[in-house]
């Protein structure tokens, strides 16, 4: 056994850094994983006070408006026919501080908050359908892989491709990052995904599986590296710009918001694992139905107050809506509201744009920033004789899933299609045309260019050539030949650098 082994902050040796303790390997996952809570709080804690991730962005206040009709899935308010929802939209880029330049080469999120009559619902997402990495357990590992070496304080290529070339289940994302998709137009030029599985729960108590669709009703847009890489030295605000002054004209922008619903039952014997973040449903399998229309029109009053202190978190949803046995989800639910309570303040969701339209009833108290306060005469404990509020199932409607019971470290395994490099070279070859697929191999090149070792070099070749043999093959004649041209991947510091 080897003596450089992993353990907890107290000196305790450590099961697993790639898997949480789950009950089965679709089940969920055990509060009581001390290493994946302590490994979590600590990374929630490592800055302050901007954002560890998603720390550079902007937003708007909107509306949200059901244009279908999928009551037969959900019994949620918010998505009812002809109902009306008040919002509020954050974009960010991923790992950019707060000073960074908009159009450098990165993941962005996108993050919708519902002021529902049952309360805030919450949809976190970015805009593209999947991620690096399908467990929480590797999320401070991946964000630490991607940001700066604590020595220099400079983003290191080497460290970034170390990480990827050993965790496999990112190539779906990246051959996203590195091809156009990687630099957006303008948010407002660009798609939302919910990526999470999420599950909806009918009138009926019957139980689907969902994924959310935001498509821009202004169309997809991207620029170019050369354009992004001057924009970024002219106007580092350059999104956050577009964004507020094409609503003061009265450009609003809006998308349609749909969702690909799967019955309950198909979960267990579907091709692949849908709860796998790092994959999609192929919209021949679960074809998108429309939902409503989502617009901003509203520009911020006070950007600190309104867009900075707003707090987003997939922990919060409303009856009819729960979450997934996605692992990454349920590591966000956990993780999402910690940040917040460090970062804004323990009572966050009292600020007004965290606030919800539904009345509050609990018995939570006091703490910093509190300014809200029920009665001295009323009950501050359950259960009580006083009046109280209580709890009730069934207005909450929680959703549920069946497992095997048995608590294990280890990735989902019951699924025949389950590969970490087929959507991503499904992506490459079939969505891809030649000119994105020229412009993509230019991009990796000059991101693989960069690293200094060549162990991890020729793992990133290797990483490719699993995604295709062909882009593979392109990718070592590029290299072997001198051809690391500084081209926009250079600038990508989304989540390199």
């Amino acid at each position: 056994m080897s003596e450089n082994y992993t353990t907890t902050q107290t000196g305790t040796p450590v099961g697993s850094d790639a898997h949480s303790l789950t009950a089965g390997e679709n089940g969920v996952t055990a509060l009581h994983d001390r290493y994946l809570v302590e490994k979590l709080a600590q990374f929630n804690r490592e800055r302050i006070p901007e954002r560890i991730v998603h720390a550079k962005g902007g937003g708007a206040f909107g509306t949200f408006v059901v244009t279908g009709n999928v009551s037969q899935y959900t019994k949620a308010a918010v998505f009812q026919p002809g109902t009306t929802t008040e919002t509020v939209q954050r974009f960010s880029s991923v790992a950019g501080e707060q000073g960074s330049p908009d159009t450098w080469r990165d993941v962005r999120g996108f993050s919708v908050k519902f002021y529902t009559s049952e309360g805030n619902y919450d949809i976190v997402g970015n805009n593209t359908p999947v991620f690096f990495i399908r467990d929480g357990i590797k999320f401070p590992d991946f964000i630490h892989s991607q940001k700066r070496l604590p020595g220099s304080g400079l983003r290191d290529a080497d460290m970034q491709w170390d990480f990827w070339t050993l965790s496999p289940e990112s190539a779906h994302q990246v051959t996203y990052l590195m091809g156009d998709r990687g630099i957006p137009r303008s948010w407002r030029h660009m798609p939302g995904y919910g990526s999470h599985t999420y599950q909806w729960i009918n009138a009926a108590g019957e139980r689907f599986w969902v994924k959310y669709h935001f498509h821009a009703m202004q169309g997809n847009e991207e620029m170019h590296g050369a354009e992004a890489e001057a924009i970024a030295g002219a106007d580092a605000d350059y999104y956050r710009r577009d964004l507020y002054e094409a609503i003061e004209r009265g450009e609003f922008p809006a998308w349609k918001v749909s969702v690909q619903v799967m019955p309950f039952e198909d979960a267990k014997t579907y091709r692949f694992n849908p709860f796998d973040l790092t994959k999609v449903w192929p919209h021949s399998d679960y074809p998108l139905i429309e939902v409503g229309v989502h617009t901003l029109n509203k520009n911020p009053e006070n950007f600190f107050a309104q867009i900075e202190q707003a707090a987003f978190s997939p922990a919060n949803t409303v009856p009819g809506i729960d979450i997934s046995p996605d692992k990454m989800l349920m590591a966000r639910v956990f993780s999402y509201p910690d940040a917040q309570r460090y970062r804004v303040g323990t009572n966050y969701n009292e600020l007004p744009v965290n606030a919800p339209v539904a009345p509050v009833h609990n018995y939570s108290q006091d703490g910093a920033g509190r300014h809200g306060f029920k009665a001295a005469s009323a009950p501050v404990y359950a259960p009580n004789s006083k009046g109280g509020p209580v709890a009730d199932a069934d207005r909450a409607g929680e959703g549920s899933w069946e497992s095997d019971g048995a608590l294990v470290r280890a990735a989902a395994t019951l699924h025949a299609e389950d590969s970490d490099f087929g959507q991503a070279g499904t992506l490459y070859r079939d969505v891809y045309d030649a000119a994105a697929k020229e412009r993509f191999l230019e991009t990796i090149t000059g991101a693989v260019g960069g690293v200094k070792s060549a162990e991890i070099r020729e793992r990133a070749i290797q990483y490719w050539t699993n995604v295709d043999a062909t882009l593979g093959a392109a990718l070592r004649a590029n290299l072997e030949n001198g051809g690391t041209t500084p081209d926009e991947s250079a600038e990508y510091v989304g989540v390199a650098g």
